[in-house]
């Protein structure tokens, strides 16, 4: 890469150029991910009253689950597949079948195949932020790694408010349908980019003796042979002496190198994904339960989800100085604090403050996770790593909707819904510590992508 190219990466003034283009695409991508994750909710009143259904709330909440299990399934499938396959190709993949699956939910004439499609579309959702994640992560410099991904996992809650305001104007004149048609919109905005712009991974090509095609990638993005091969860890070398660099990626991630940062991984994401989809799936009803108006109680939600955005990307800012454990600690922290603040009767301004952080604490600690977890492991396994931190904690996604429902059902005060969110938080914060070194020869020269370096930063530990 051209040097001066080099010197802003490192120097945190700009990006080269093929970080900001992968990044643009995959940003996009998630962007939509995230619409088709939340227009679900967005829906259910009126799915709850489409003539010949005769759906009821619990069978809303079942079709709901179908989806998030696809995603389960999808992200450590797609995830594994990712690094035998290609990242390029398997994103282009997700893209189109979770687009065609969610434009087939317009079709549905009935819960249970309207279901079928859910389940289907999860399956391609599932695989998208794993795979953009390895994507953009070995296209970034570890220095501005977590600005990086946090600019990237916006992209989420960006497609949920796209959701929720598609929804105020749309539904009442068009009905529930045209919300999933909306969901091809992709195909059209983001596919042909993807297909005629976003770059294979020059890692995954020489790891499968494709050096022509790594060559002529390096050769259109001034990627010298230097950085290329610091894309490339060096075989790495259990306690054992097993050589981890000959084990499947699979089997790697739970190898004695790296099963103990891999089950933290496992759960921290768990913990935050809990606490992202049990906002997002309560906060207005928990709110309006507690005295304020509809109108009110979404506001709240709007919130949470600007505040993720806003606040996530400053706050990687942070992250990117001094490093992933104290800021990953600190957000798990504030989410709590914050969700406790919720529960007393607090004037309204300083409530909305408090939603703000949530929105910071649970999606920013997601996003600065799935930083921390790209620089830990080798560039060879990063999707697979991926894959499985993000499939494994969709069982917190899973498991918030039904567990605070049942809180409500149980007409307990509204507080102890924010009880139940506010717990991951501290245990997250104490599961950060726990998360072991990175195995030296996984960071050797030169884990980290376009212009990585032979070592990790102080603070990147």
């Amino acid at each position: 890469m051209h040097e001066d190219s080099r010197r802003g990466s490192r120097g945190n003034a700009t990006w080269p150029p093929v970080t900001l283009l992968v990044l643009a695409i995959c940003g996009i991508t998630v962007v939509a991910d995230g619409y088709d994750v939340v227009v679900y909710g967005a829906v259910i009143p009126s799915l709850l009253h489409e003539p010949g259904w005769g759906l009821t709330p619990a069978g809303a909440g079942l079709i709901g689950s179908f989806a998030l299990v696809g995603m389960l399934i999808g992200a450590t499938t797609v995830g594994t597949l990712t690094d035998t396959l290609g990242r390029r190709k398997m994103l282009i993949g997700c893209l189109i079948w979770f687009s065609v699956m969610t434009g087939l939910c317009a079709t549905a004439t009935s819960p249970e195949v309207f279901g079928l499609f859910r389940f289907l579309a999860g399956l391609g959702l599932g695989g998208v932020l794993p795979t953009a994640s390895a994507l953009v992560g070995e296209y970034s410099h570890p220095r501005t790694r977590n600005l990086v991904f946090a600019t990237l996992f916006s992209g989420f809650p960006v497609g949920g408010i796209i959701a929720a305001l598609t929804g105020i104007f749309a539904l009442p004149r068009f009905g529930w349908q045209v919300m999933f048609l909306l969901g091809l919109l992709p195909l059209l905005l983001v596919l042909p980019l993807a297909i005629r712009f976003l770059p294979e991974s020059i890692t995954f090509l020489r790891a499968k003796g494709r050096h022509a095609e790594a060559d002529r990638i390096a050769d259109r993005w001034n990627i010298t042979s230097d950085d290329t091969q610091q894309g490339v860890p060096a075989p790495e070398q259990s306690p054992s002496g097993t050589d981890a660099g000959s084990l499947s990626p699979v089997r790697a991630l739970f190898s004695r190198s790296y099963v103990g940062a891999t089950v933290c991984f496992l759960v921290m994401t768990c913990l935050c994904l809990f606490m992202i989809y049990g906002f997002n799936t309560w906060l207005p009803e928990i709110m309006r339960r507690a005295g304020y108006s509809a109108g009110s109680s979404l506001g709240f939600l709007l919130v949470f989800n600007i505040g993720a955005v806003v606040g996530t990307i400053v706050i990687s800012l942070a992250a990117d100085r001094f490093g992933s454990k104290p800021i990953i600690t600190t957000t798990y922290l504030v989410s709590s604090v914050a969700v406790v603040l919720l529960s007393l009767r607090l004037p309204t301004t300083v409530l909305y403050a408090a939603v703000a952080l949530g929105g910071v604490g649970a999606m920013g600690t997601q996003s600065f996770v799935l930083a921390y977890v790209s620089k830990h492991y080798p560039v060879r396994m990063g999707a697979t790593a991926m894959g499985w931190t993000l499939g494994f904690g969709r069982l917190g996604s899973m498991l918030a909707p039904p567990l605070l429902g049942v809180i409500i059902g149980a007409g307990l005060a509204f507080q102890w819904n924010f009880y139940a969110l506010a717990v991951p938080g501290v245990i997250g914060a104490l599961l950060v510590g726990l998360v072991p070194r990175a195995p030296e020869a996984a960071v050797a020269p030169g884990h980290g992508g376009v212009g990585g370096t032979a070592r990790p930063l102080a603070g990147q530990t």
